[in-house]
This record gives structure tokens, sequence and C-alpha cells, in this order.
């Protein structure tokens, strides 16, 4: 196509879309506002952004350079953050380490992503000190710690965190370089295989962050994540950059407050103490704080959540809005940096019958995305609420490949599209339902039965209280579904009598399968989770199909 390039007068200057510009030129300048680190640290933007310049020169004094690569293995925290601007500021690329690895696992990603820094809390020390004989590239290791004493320890530390920050300069020359620069990479969370690495550019990370300010912040209620928020991230920072929220938040210049490792008890105490009013995490994270005993005594009310990485159920979601919490869904995954879909409700629909039901889909495409639903041949499937498909999608911040995996990347990106594995259905409002993994459908009797679906409706149970489908292996129907069931406390576990009963009341309403007759039933003490909060589905088809 033959097209007319604007012409560049030759003393203007070339924005590059870098993560610095993100920090130096935010959304909103907002110097005083506050940044908490549990009740170890408060600060403000103004000093947040002499530290990072300080972190900057102390991480080049220690021979840091660009396109080395800087490891971290922390909970969310203050360093976290300045580490998410200082390094890949550098040129470096930011390795967040997924610290709830096997030490085996943490070693495969270490030497994959051949880290040439480590910054380490002092918990995980125990894990480079079983894994040190093995690594191969780490040059230097930083100390960070909340403790007053440094910890005993045969790794040779270079320094402490904030002793090196006190030695330098508050003032760093960030230089401008290409916007396609890789500046981080993660790991994937290795339900199938060894983990696979994901990277990501500046270009992509600011674009990511530029369009879920425009998602977010349209709403005119439900869901909006505003300047006068108070942010507080429940999803690990080493999972998907805290799927990229920090980003959004340093850019509105909101007041942030960072737990720490996850503790239901603390997490309540600061939500109220800090005035925390916009979180986001999986179902997990919001199970535990729903079953502790101070969630039904402190004042939820203005508190927004963003669920995603499994399917927020409709029990859950029942639970969360009678405390007056504003919780819906969004959808992604690591590969998708993360955020497609959020699901925000219309005015008109609130209040509603439908209103919980559009809250648990998986929302619709946020600006940029270009979301698809095809069958195997890549058609096109109708978008009626019904027809299922698989979810391919295009973005300008989708990682573009497996991190020295050519076969692996080719399949992701079979057809020019990036190929999610997850099985869906669209309806004419355009609200993205996920039923399924390709890898997790339960084919029965030529059908595919969702096993999201038979969660989700077995949840609703009054003595369940967490399930997960799998599919057992049959001779007479090919596969039917086997529910896995955690009976809630002083409650009595359903039999299988009971629980086909149950189903059988939503398939009578057409809302269910007559393949869900087919379920079995095993009552079990706890539900397999990856190392994100997941279910693991591979795990406990090992556990109770082998």
């Amino acid at each position: 196509m033959t097209a007319t390039l604007i012409q560049r007068t030759a003393s203007a200057y070339n924005y590059p879309l870098l993560i610095k510009n993100m920090f130096l030129a935010p959304v909103v300048d907002n110097p005083d506002q506050e940044i908490v680190y549990r009740d170890q640290f408060r600060s403000t933007y103004r000093e947040m952004r002499r530290r990072v310049h300080r972190l900057a020169n102390a991480l080049t004094t220690l021979g840091v350079k660009p396109g080395d690569t800087v490891a971290v293995m922390d909970w969310d925290s203050h360093r976290y953050l300045e580490c998410f601007f200082a390094v890949p500021m550098l040129g470096a690329v930011l390795h967040t380490i997924n610290v709830r690895l096997s030490p085996e696992q943490i070693l495969y990603t270490i030497d994959h992503a051949e880290d040439d820094y480590i910054l380490v809390n002092d918990e995980f020390l125990p894990i480079i000190e079983q894994i040190k004989g093995r690594i191969d590239t780490v040059k230097r290791y930083v100390l960070l710690t909340d403790l007053d004493t440094a910890p005993q320890t045969t790794i040779p530390l270079a320094g402490e965190y904030e002793d090196l920050l006190a030695k330098a300069s508050d003032s760093f020359p960030f230089e401008d370089f290409d916007e396609n620069t890789r500046a981080t990479t993660f790991y994937t969370t290795g339900t199938t295989g060894m983990p696979k690495g994901v990277y990501f550019s500046h270009r992509q990370l600011v674009l990511h962050t530029l369009a879920n300010l425009a998602a977010l912040g349209s709403p005119a209620s439900q869901g909006r994540f505003h300047q006068e928020d108070v942010y507080l991230p429940l999803t690990p920072m080493f999972h998907v950059h805290a799927w990229g929220m920090p980003y959004v938040a340093t850019s509105l210049g909101v007041k942030q407050v960072y737990p720490g490792k996850y503790a239901p008890g603390p997490i309540l105490q600061l939500i109220i103490r800090e005035g925390a009013t916009f979180s986001h995490c999986v179902p997990t994270i919001m199970h535990m704080l729903i079953n502790h005993p101070s969630f039904e005594e402190v004042d939820l009310s203005h508190w927004k959540v963003l669920i995603g990485g499994s399917a927020l159920t409709k029990v859950m979601c029942q639970k969360v809005l009678s405390r007056g919490i504003d919780v819906f869904t969004g959808y992604g995954m690591s590969e998708t940096c993360p955020i497609l879909t959020i699901a925000h409700v219309n005015r008109d629909d609130l209040d509603d019958d439908s209103e919980v039901t559009l809250r648990c889909k998986t929302g619709r495409p946020i600006p940029m995305v270009q979301l698809r639903l095809v069958d195997e041949q890549m058609n096109e499937v109708d978008h009626d609420g019904e027809q299922v498909g698989e979810v391919v999608v295009r973005a300008p911040w989708l990682t573009q490949g497996y991190l020295k995996d050519q076969r692996n990347s080719e399949n992701l990106w079979k057809g020019g599209y990036l190929h999610t594995g997850d099985v869906a259905n669209i309806n004419h409002e355009n609200y993205l339902n996920i039923t399924d993994r390709i890898k997790d459908v339960i084919k029965t009797g030529g059908e595919w039965l969702s096993s999201l679906e038979l969660e989700d409706v077995i949840g609703l149970h009054p003595a369940v209280a967490e399930v997960a489908v799998i599919g057992m292996t049959d001779k007479k129907w090919g596969e039917r579904p086997l529910a896995l069931v955690v009976p809630k406390k002083d409650a009595t576990a359903p039999t299988p009598r009971q629980m086909v009963s149950h189903i059988n009341q939503f398939i009578e309403k057409g809302l269910l399968s007559k393949q869900a007759m087919l379920l079995k039933v095993k009552v079990v003490e706890a539900i397999d989770k990856t190392s994100v909060g997941k279910t693991d589905k591979k795990n406990l088809r090992i556990k109770h199909l082998s």
C-alpha cells in the first residue's frame, strides 16, 4: 500500500514509549501522595522518584548495564515497585521470579533467563543456598530485608538494598533508547511441563497501561479506578507485573499500599487502616478473606475488586456483593500482559437479576484488543451466547513468543493470532464468557461439557465450600465428569445422589447439558492450587485418576 508518512522537522523530538516517560511525566503529578508498605514504610511520590534514581545509580555501580537481566525475589513491597521502574529504565531486563515455584523450577528460570543479578528477600535465601552451586550466570546478589540485623547466609552479598540506596546519588541521567527494547520477562506457572518464559517491551507495557487507564477510568461508577482511589494489589508482583496495575496506579498518582506476604488478617487490617478502595486478586485470595472472622466485622463497602485468573463463581459474587464490595471480572493470561477484557456492568443492569451473571462473565474487550472466537479451522463462531470456540487475539502488548522456544512460539501464534487455549462464547452485547480451557473440556457422549459451568452449579449447593471438576475416562461415554468436593466446615458432605439431584434442577431449566447427570462425586480435604492460586487440574488428575 502506498501511504504518506508524516514529515519530521529535523529538531523535532521523537517521543519514545518508554517506561521512564510514565514515571517522569505521569498523568497526574502528585508528589505528596503516599506509598505505603505494611507498617514498615511510609513515603511519598517525591521520595519515590529520588529512590528510583538512587536505585539506578546503585545498580550501575554494581555493574548493571543495558541488556543485563536483573531478577527480583520479594513479596509485594515498595522495593518491588521501585524495581518495576529503575531496572527497565536503565535498559536492563527485569525478571520477576515466581517465588512459589519449586527450587528446581526457580533454578531453571534463573538459568533460562540468564540472570546477571538477583535482588533477594532474606526469606528466600535458603532457596538460593540450596541451588547456588548450579547457578552459572549470576554475578552478584543484593539483600532485601525488613530485619534490623543482617541474616546469616553463605550467599556472597554485594550489599543490602537500603544501605546501597543511602550511598547513591538521587540523580540519574536516564537516556532514551528504542521503545521495542525488552523491559521484563517472567515465567508461566508450568502446569504443563517446565515454565515458559514470556517477555514484554517498553512500548507494550506503556500501551497496556494507557489502554487500562481508558478502560478502568471510563465507567461512570461501577468498577472505576480514578485519581482519588487507594490502590492495594493482591496479585503478586512477580505474576504478570501484578496485572500491570502498579504502572496504572503510578500513572494516576494514587496512594499505593503494598501488603508484603499475603495473610488474611493483616490484609483486612490494611484495607481499613489505609482506606484501600481498589484491588485485584484471584478467587483463592478472596476465598481466604471471606473465611477470615474479620471479614464480617469490617466495613468493605468502598472496596472495588477486579477478579481474574480463575472463574468468579456466582456464590462468591453474591457473598462479596452482600458485604457491599464492588466485585467484577477481568480476563487475560501471562502471554497477554495480561488484561484483555473487563466485565463492567451498565448502570441499567445494576440491581437487576442479571447483575451477578454479568459480573461473573469475562467481560468486554478493552481498547485496542481484537478478539475473535473461532473453530479449529479459524472460522468465526456466531456471537449468540451459546456457540463456543477458541479465543484468539491481537493487541499491541501480547508476548511475541516464548523465550528461546521457537516451536511453542509458532503454535502460540498459529495463523497470525495469539491462541489462548480458552473455550468461550460471546453474546449479542459482546460479553465474553469463558466456559473452559480446551484441555479441560469434558468430552462425553459426543458433546462438550464445560467443567467451569459444572463447578459454578455445584458451588451453589449449601454444603459445598469449594469444588473442581475434571474428566475421567469412561468406556461407554468416553469421559464423564468427576467432581472433587470440599465440604463446608460443620456441614455434612453431600452424597453423590444429593449432588445429582441438585444439578438436575439446572438441567431441567436448560442451564446444563443432560450429560451432567453422569457426574461422579469424591469428597476431598482440599483442592490443589498452582503457585499463583489457580486450580491445578494437572495435579488433580494425577492424584485422583492415576
